[in-house]
């Protein structure tokens, strides 16, 4: 196993992907209300190519999307971690971090408690110096676990998403930083 292939808070296990995570990931990725600032809910094939995709570049890069698991019920609750930006902006190359819960889980703090160790992780272990976020203008439950894990938002880093189509609602994005100086000032 590798440094970073298990994070563990007070609440949260967060783990490499188990073939065992495969159904209840299909369900959190194909809930409309989960993915509603998405351009489309996952069918079950995209959403196992997506653990595939998270697992390679767990090879490539030592760290990815961790499987999120309530460690009271072991329960996978959905993902929070962090991978490479795969498109071209102002702002790239850059790391990205982020979170897809099932609704259940919406409420209790599990997005920032899970978004607050993969940034330890990402800092303090991966040597990371800027982690970024960015959501549709709209996803307002997102942009709130952005500021409560100390990212800040410049408008006018504000961009039109490459993998949205153009003018679609879902477009426009917002887009947060922190860097490694402001974690450690934390």
């Amino acid at each position: 196993m590798g440094e970073l292939d298990e994070l563990l808070t007070a609440r949260l296990r967060m783990r490499r992907w188990r073939d065992s995570d495969r159904e209840p990931l299909a369900a959190i990725n194909s809930d409309p209300f989960v993915m509603e600032h998405f351009p489309a809910p996952l069918t079950r094939a995209q959403s196992d190519e997506l653990i595939a995709e998270i697992e390679s570049h767990f090879g490539r890069h030592g760290y990815g999307l961790w499987a999120l698991e309530e460690r009271a019920s072991r329960g996978l609750i959905g993902f929070t971690g962090l991978e490479v930006v795969t498109f071209q902006a102002r702002f790239t190359p850059a790391v990205e971090i982020g979170w897809r819960l099932a609704r259940s889980a919406w409420g209790h703090g599990y997005a920032s408690e899970a978004a607050l160790a993969a940034l330890g992780a990402g800092f303090e272990r991966a040597g990371l110096d800027q982690v970024v976020s960015f959501t549709a203008l709209a996803n307002e439950r997102s942009q709130a676990v952005m500021r409560r894990i100390g990212m800040s938002h410049d408008r006018s880093d504000d961009f039109e998403h490459p993998g949205v189509p153009p003018l679609h609602s879902l477009s426009r994005h917002m887009l947060f930083r922190i860097t490694a100086a402001e974690w450690a000032r934390r």
